[in-house]
């Protein structure tokens, strides 16, 4: 049967063309995600969690490996929470239900998850469980830099900022360089530059700063997906093409175009055509695009 103008293939089509090209306007930015942490995860996020299920009443070594222990006392808490699923697994409905609200003259292990977060951003507290004038200094500089309130007090929106990465106080899905590190490590995905540098302004460097939320989490996914061991070799940092899509505005990455990560997305997504540059185009389900350059993947991240 002959098809109609404006068929999915048609829209997908004219989407493609224009997230390559940079013709559509931006999409109004939608607020980040509480990461996901798991059984297998290691790092900030893990301790994190670990403490605020001891200030649960649900002690939990502060090792920051996601393990066994960890996972059942994941569990044993979703179910007294009334949370569904009891999966284990650490998502945005149970980090609401962790998260405690603390401030100057409180202690415990609540307050070391604020002192762990903190450090994350350079704050050099002591993890001791006491929230005093150094722990209620750095809380307040934080608020400052995420545009929230800087009243000191940790409540939903600034465990939010402190644990997204986020600035402002229900997101803007954008990531400080820090941020957006951790989140890289934690997967196990590498990056270089070649002025061994991460400030945005210099384009010999690799910067994170102004990386979306979906972007870091479209990595993570094709990290997971795919198995490869990922570099990644450009991000936010002054020097790559303009447009709506762009690096600067946190929708791409560059990647080293490893055997495994090239044969997974050429194995894996259907060629879609070719950039204007010469570039080959593959186009997965979620609508990231990847294009393959003289010597890295471009990839633009959808959502």
């Amino acid at each position: 049967m002959r098809r109609a103008p404006g068929t999915a293939a048609t829209l997908i089509a004219a989407l493609i063309a224009a997230l390559t090209a940079g013709l559509l306007a931006a999409a109004p930015a939608s607020a980040a995600d509480w990461p996901l942490v798991r059984k297998g995860d290691s790092g900030v996020q893990v301790t994190t969690v670990q403490h605020l299920l001891t200030a649960h009443g649900r002690a939990t070594g502060a090792d920051g490996a996601f393990g066994a222990g960890t996972e059942a006392k994941v569990k044993e808490f979703q179910s007294a929470s009334g949370l569904t699923p009891v999966d284990g697994v650490v998502g945005a409905d149970t980090w609401s239900k962790l998260v405690v609200t603390v401030r100057k003259g409180d202690g415990g292990s609540a307050v070391k998850a604020v002192q762990t977060q903190l450090n994350r951003y350079g704050a050099g507290l002591a993890v001791d469980g006491a929230f005093g004038d150094g722990t209620d200094g750095k809380v307040r500089s934080f608020q400052t830099s995420r545009s929230l309130d800087a009243d000191g007090v940790v409540g939903p929106d600034t465990w939010r900022a402190l644990v997204t990465g986020t600035s402002g106080g229900s997101g803007g899905g954008l990531l400080t360089h820090s941020a957006a590190a951790s989140l890289f490590t934690q997967a196990g995905i590498t990056w270089t530059s070649s002025g061994n540098c991460s400030d945005r302004n210099n384009r010999g460097c690799t910067s994170f700063d102004g990386l979306r939320r979906a972007s870091a989490d479209g990595a993570v996914s094709l990290r997971r997906a795919s198995s490869c061991a990922l570099t990644i070799t450009g991000g936010t940092e002054t020097g790559h093409a303009s447009g709506t899509y762009s690096h600067w505005n946190g929708y791409k990455l560059d990647f080293s175009p490893t055997t495994c990560l090239s044969n997974h997305i050429t194995g894996t997504f259907p060629r879609t055509g070719t950039r204007g540059d010469g570039a080959a185009l593959y186009t997965a389900p979620s609508g990231t695009v990847f294009a393959r350059e003289s010597n890295h993947w471009d990839v633009t991240f959808a959502g």
